[in-house]
């Protein structure tokens, strides 16, 4: 039976890890100004390639290794890696006005970014099951919105550290928070109980596993085109000021987090398969209204933002809650392959929409393109979810890699 020391400090990392994940591309203001990194939008999408690979990656091996070590120690590693990334931001800014040198440390902070997040996330899910074994839904799903919690509370400190004239004040209490985490948790017991697995499902992948990650991939790019290019699309296409665009990142992440907990309250009056096919065609026609947003439209475009964040919540842990309920032999490997598949969509639209923006592509265009990423994934959840039971609970994925906005050139 877990302590209330245990369960606490899961649900504290939780929040720790979600401000972290954000911290950096919460940052994207500072990192493309002139004044201070100067990076261009071909710079500061490229950076997130090493998160989005080092991520993929540790997810994928992170079961191997917490067979191989334990979760405890898969945990930790995690939490370190977090700790080493905002290190390396840190130490990036005392030489931002020299690119040559602070460059390769943003990019060695984002690939130990994902890293963490890799192990890390996936870790404190199965803590969160294991502490919680008569109420395992439950337990996943408020961890995840301590994790989204985190995620909006990050852009909030960076408007407040800016605002008072120190922008690496969210790095350093990152750093801060990380290291106590990792002073408490070294002394705690914290192992799920699982024995190590004897073997796993042989074969190849069934071919439908392919739709989900498909559907997982698609998804990525469109939570990504409002995680990393919000804040510069407020700030440069509808005129608002830097502490209106992190309002409307915020507004984001809040409502992914709060549609998670509506829409599994709700599956009695609207079932989950519903609920799947319905959010993408909301999504895209909410990318159409984010695309015609006039300037100095600055209060609409954060109700927007919110309603994207609405829109894209309940997505991701459908798709693994369907995957794994269809694909009962290889729950584990879909939960990873899904999770794959949504960090490759992170990274298309992360750093694959840097150089068109360098290119002259207008802001606007980028959210109508993803108007209709939206809708070709809407017509792919009814291949997805094809005669598929509807779980009547959610089962939250790990929170995603997330970002705030892009770069101005």
């Amino acid at each position: 039976m877990a302590t209330r020391t245990q369960t606490t400090v899961v649900d504290i990392a939780g929040v720790v890890q979600g401000i972290v994940l954000v911290t950096i591309p919460a940052l994207s203001t500072i990192l493309t100004d002139p004044a201070h990194y100067g990076l261009t939008s071909a710079q500061y999408g490229t950076m997130f390639a090493p998160q989005v690979v080092a991520a993929i990656a540790a997810s994928l091996a992170g079961a191997g290794l917490a067979r191989r070590h334990g979760t405890h120690a898969v945990y930790l590693a995690g939490l370190a890696c977090s700790l080493a990334s905002m290190v390396l931001l840190l130490t990036s800014a005392a030489v931002m006005h020299q690119q040559n040198l602070a460059y390769p440390l943003l990019l060695a902070a984002t690939a130990f970014l994902g890293a963490g997040f890799g192990l890390a996330v996936p870790a404190l899910n199965s803590l969160a099951a294991a502490f919680h074994p008569t109420a395992v839904d439950r337990a996943v799903l408020i961890l995840n919105a301590l994790l989204g919690l985190g995620t909006a509370l990050a852009p909030v400190f960076v408007a407040v550290f800016v605002g008072l004239g120190f922008w690496w004040g969210l790095p350093v209490l990152s750093t801060l928070l990380l290291v106590a985490l990792l002073a408490v948790s070294l002394r705690l017991p914290m192992h799920t109980g699982a024995r190590a697995a004897a073997s796993t499902a042989g074969g190849r992948m069934p071919a439908r596993f392919w739709l989900y990650a498909a559907f997982a991939l698609l998804y990525g790019i469109c939570e990504t085109v409002n995680g990393n290019w919000a804040q510069l699309d407020m700030t440069t296409s509808v005129g608002a000021s830097t502490t209106t665009a992190a309002l409307a990142l915020t507004a984001f992440w809040a409502m992914v987090t709060l549609g998670r907990l509506l829409f599994a309250a709700i599956t009695r009056w609207l079932p989950a398969r519903a609920t799947f096919h319905l959010l993408p065609f909301a999504l895209a026609g909410v990318f159409g209204i984010i695309a015609s947003l006039p300037h100095g439209h600055a209060v609409q475009g954060v109700i927007a933002f919110g309603a994207a964040g609405l829109c894209c919540s309940a997505l991701l842990p459908l798709t693994i809650s369907f995957g794994q309920g269809e694909l009962t032999g290889f729950s584990a490997a879909v939960a990873g392959g899904v999770i794959a598949a949504y960090q490759l969509g992170y990274g298309i639209a992360a750093f694959g929409a840097g150089p068109l923006v360098n290119a002259g592509t207008p802001l606007s265009r980028l959210y109508a393109i993803a108007a209709f990423v939206a809708l070709a994934m809407g017509l792919l959840s009814f291949a997805v979810a094809h005669r598929q039971r509807s779980p009547r609970t959610l089962h939250p994925a790990p929170a995603p890699v997330h970002a705030p906005a892009q770069p101005t050139t």
